[in-house]
């Protein structure tokens, strides 16, 4: 059973290291299964003076749900950075993916000291469950607002999110529209790829979390969010610019702050409007299984 608390340090960890420019983090490498619509994604990272380097697989086949399988899928191989010889396959299905991104999220809020007793989620599947479980741990929270595109789905979702979170409230949406009137903290967990979020929705002081988009093409904000947004932070420029929010607004590049440096300068209060733009690190992937490897006894 993973600590998530430990989890969110070390990804803040994770994050002030790469941005210091101590670790190796390549592109990640994408590949297209059209006949199926899969998407799989390849991440990898060493950290200089690090024990391991770490190389990760995770995929996306949306089919999946009709042949009652699981749509997200992947694996984590860490390896010796002294011989290259594999220490570990972590075959997790995708598992350490989806909580490393939550976690990213919700240390995200906690930098910049939120104190939302209310969170709004935009989708309803795994990364959705693990967004409101970890921000529970860095929040009082006290009401869950959700929305999907599948009433099923979103049924489904709040009923395991009142068995996870029992003192939270979970109300269902309608639309985006009416997540942005009911909590000014929103996580945004969809492959979309036009805008759900739109600037005129959003209350003013508004923390928006997007984590769904991490392809060219994918989009889930108004670009206009971005241009109101006090402060727009990335997990890399490098990638979102590519890859995230960032490739639709691209008057933006050069103001974007990475997470790792404001996380490392000592972030100070801020109230006003903030877009985070995630992507997924490779780091994150060789943390996060690093801390498996650990834990494990190794």
């Amino acid at each position: 059973m993973l600590n998530y608390r430990d989890v969110i340090a070390r990804m803040r960890d994770a994050l002030i290291a790469n941005s210091r420019g101590e670790c190796d983090t390549p592109m990640p490498m994408h590949l297209d299964i059209a006949p199926v619509s899969g998407e799989v994604h390849v991440k990898s990272s060493y950290r200089r003076g690090g024990r391991y380097f770490a190389l990760k697989i995770a995929s996306t086949f949306p089919r999946n749900t009709a042949r009652g399988l699981e749509t997200g899928n992947g694996m984590v191989l860490l390896s010796s950075a002294e011989t290259g010889e594999p220490v570990a396959l972590l075959a997790d299905a995708g598992h350490l993916t989806d909580v490393r991104t939550a976690a990213v999220a919700a240390m995200a809020a906690r930098e910049l000291r939120r104190e939302d007793s209310a969170i709004g989620i935009l989708g309803t599947g795994v990364q959705a469950r693990l967004q409101a479980r970890m921000h529970a741990d860095v929040l009082d929270l006290r009401k869950i607002c959700i929305w999907g595109r599948t009433p099923e789905r979103a049924s489904a979702c709040r009923r395991d999110l009142q068995d996870l979170l029992p003192g939270v409230e979970i109300l269902p949406a309608a639309s985006p529209a009416e997540v942005a009137r009911q909590a000014r903290l929103i996580v945004t967990t969809t492959a979309s790829r036009e805008p759900l979020l739109w600037a005129d929705d959003v209350q003013p002081g508004t923390l928006i979390s997007a984590v769904g988009s991490d392809s060219p093409g994918k989009q889930e904000l108004d670009p206009e969010l971005l241009r109101r947004a006090a402060l727009v932070l990335a997990d890399s420029r490098r990638q979102c610019e590519k890859l995230g929010e960032l490739q639709h607004a691209p008057a933006e590049w050069s103001r974007a702050v990475e997470l790792g440096v404001f996380c490392d300068r000592g972030a100070p209060d801020c109230p006003a409007s903030v877009v985070c733009d995630f992507t997924g690190l490779g780091v994150e992937d060789l943390y996060i299984a690093e801390y498996c490897y650990e834990r494990s006894g190794n």
